[in-house]
């Protein structure tokens, strides 16, 4: 095991205790902190063996000649690597992680909860309370959508797709969903049937968005897909804000094209469009899909134990592989 002082990790921004007490135990550990600039993280990296990175840090080719050739690794605190660029690592031999597995159930229970909240208007309801809009029981006020018997489109049949199905599955309604090979396990424990997008979008009362973002999938749900979605459905994202054309949504929102929508991420994270914060029926939330303590602690360890196998030669634990043809 590598002694405390030797190779040199740099945490972009923050990583937590979990992970960082496990981390300088036997490294030399750096961070930038929270508020970390790109100017910042720069000056820091020079001479680092791994990098631990987070959505919010661009990992490119200015980051990684920065770092030097001594890095090794760029351990990502998320399941998503979108931030990173696997092309340049893989030119460079610098192995990619993630952490997945571990944030399967608090993400997919939020994007349980956003459903719910979507299709029983939980917050306008909320706030109208709040602002003394309620004025006692009236069998008009304060209407929403049941969701037993709902069928749910889920649009990414991977470990969260699955566990969100699992919890869905309970409203006894059909499920749906798309995926680039069958999935025989949802199939025989869910009943779910292995549809197209186009199928999937007409058909479903719900849609799920469970996919990576991927130049392929930017604006995978766009006006002509929400045209196809049923009247009055509900669109829950807890995947990646590039999915979804947010003024598109903003506007079958204000049209009533579709009823609702609970948003957990979005295109230019923390900036939210005003389009989708005045529209009708949405839901929104802070990007805390894995925000648990029980998953937020695991991912941070996660990164560590990555970090520490690589570095100590062992190889990763939770490699991301390079581009198709790169290795």
């Amino acid at each position: 095991m590598t002694e405390a002082g030797g190779p040199r990790v740099v945490v972009a921004r923050h990583l937590l205790p979990a992970g960082a007490d496990l981390l300088e135990r036997y490294f030399e550990v750096v961070s930038g902190g929270l508020d970390a600039d790109r100017e910042r993280l720069l000056a820091l990296l020079p001479g680092a063996d791994a990098i631990v990175a987070d959505p919010t840090v661009p990992v490119d080719e200015e980051v990684l000649e920065a770092a030097g050739p001594g890095l090794k690794l760029v351990a990502n605190f998320a399941v998503g690597y979108d931030n990173v660029d696997r092309a340049a690592c893989a030119g460079r031999g610098v192995v990619v992680t993630n952490t997945p597995d571990v944030l399967t159930d608090a993400t997919a229970e939020l994007a349980l909860g956003l459903t719910v909240a979507a299709a029983r208007g939980i917050c306008a309801a909320e706030r109208s309370l709040r602002a003394g809009g309620w004025s006692g029981w009236d069998p008009a006020d304060y209407r929403g959508i049941e969701l037993s018997g709902a069928t749910v489109g889920i649009v990414g049949m991977g470990r969260i797709g699955f566990r969100y199905g699992r919890l869905m599955a309970g409203f006894g309604g059909e499920i749906l969903y798309t995926s680039r090979s069958p999935k025989p396990q949802a199939e025989a424990e869910l009943g779910a049937v292995r549809a197209d997008l186009p199928r999937l979008l007409a058909e479903s009362d719900v849609v799920s968005l469970h996919l990576p973002a991927t130049a392929e999938n930017r604006h995978l749900i766009d006006a002509g897909a929400i045209g196809r979605m049923k009247a009055g459905a509900i669109l829950v994202n807890t995947a990646r804000g590039s999915l979804v054309d947010s003024q598109a949504l903003a506007e079958a929102l204000a049209g009533g094209r579709i009823a609702a929508a609970g948003l957990d991420v979005f295109e230019d994270e923390p900036r939210v469009p005003a389009a989708l914060l005045e529209a009708p029926g949405i839901v929104l939330t802070p990007h805390i899909g894995s925000a648990t303590y029980r998953a937020r602690d695991a991912m941070a360890v996660l990164v560590a134990r990555n970090v520490i196998s690589v570095l100590d030669g062992e190889g990763p634990l939770n490699e991301v592989p390079p581009p198709s043809g790169q290795r």
